[in-house]
């Protein structure tokens, strides 16, 4: 009886151990860059074993792999459902740019619920939500039109260096839409477009300063043209 005792903490001590042994050998959790890649991978190459792996730590409840998981599914219509229960999930969990996606996903639809999603994702630093915002209320999509809202908002998209939204406030500060009319301030948003290479912005510049320095003119057009060939849509 005795020897059974002692024999109890022993055994209990060495699976203790053996647990904590392999704990420590537990690989440690993805990284945001590791599982964005392995998302990228899944999206452009349809590598299933990728898909696999953001599939099981989306499963885990990672915010970041919820949305990338998301991504992956957000071009199958099978899988909208999906793509939309992961963005959300993956929004409310603190995940900025799933917030947007969200809206991205329900804006042509339903733009009234996508602005819920964009000012979510733009209360959280993010400038194309914010700049979203500020094209819903200027085109009156899900919210009637008001120029207003949609100045204040192109404005938040600016200030966070978006330089679409820069050129839009640029046109808004020109003709006096949701603003008093300020040339100063419209051509500042503009000068800062163009800096940030928005072609539009550059084209626009151009014109501008055609009257007064032709030379930067002509370098302009030629620097507009050379960044048409981008996708600067992405702004």
């Amino acid at each position: 009886m005795m020897k059974t005792a002692l024999a109890f903490p022993a055994v209990a001590l060495a699976t203790v151990l053996a647990t904590a042994l392999v704990a420590c050998q537990a690989p440690p959790p993805p990284t945001t860059a590791e599982i964005e890649a392995a998302a990228m991978h899944a999206r452009q190459a349809g590598d299933r074993q990728a898909e696999r792996r953001v599939r099981a730590w989306a499963g885990k409840g990672m915010p970041v792999a919820e949305r990338e998981l998301a991504l992956v599914y957000q071009p199958r219509p099978e899988r909208r459902a999906d793509a939309l229960r992961l963005f959300e999930q993956a929004a409310r969990a603190g995940d900025t740019e799933a917030a947007f996606e969200m809206g991205q996903m329900l804006r042509p639809g339903a733009p009234g619920q996508a602005r819920s999603w964009y000012r979510m994702a733009a209360k959280r630093q993010h400038a194309r939500a914010a700049l979203m915002l500020g094209l819903l209320a200027a085109n009156g999509e899900g919210v009637a039109k008001n120029p207003v809202e949609a100045a204040r908002w192109l404005a938040v998209a600016s200030e966070l260096g978006n330089p679409h939204a820069m050129f839009l406030l640029y046109n808004a500060y020109r003709e006096g839409r949701g603003v008093e009319q300020d040339a100063d301030k419209g051509l500042a948003l503009l000068e800062e477009a163009a800096h940030h290479d928005y072609p539009p912005a550059i084209q626009e510049l151009a014109m501008t300063v055609q009257a007064d320095d032709a030379l930067r003119a002509g370098h302009l057009l030629k620097e507009a043209t050379e960044h048409r060939h981008n996708n600067w849509n992405r702004f």
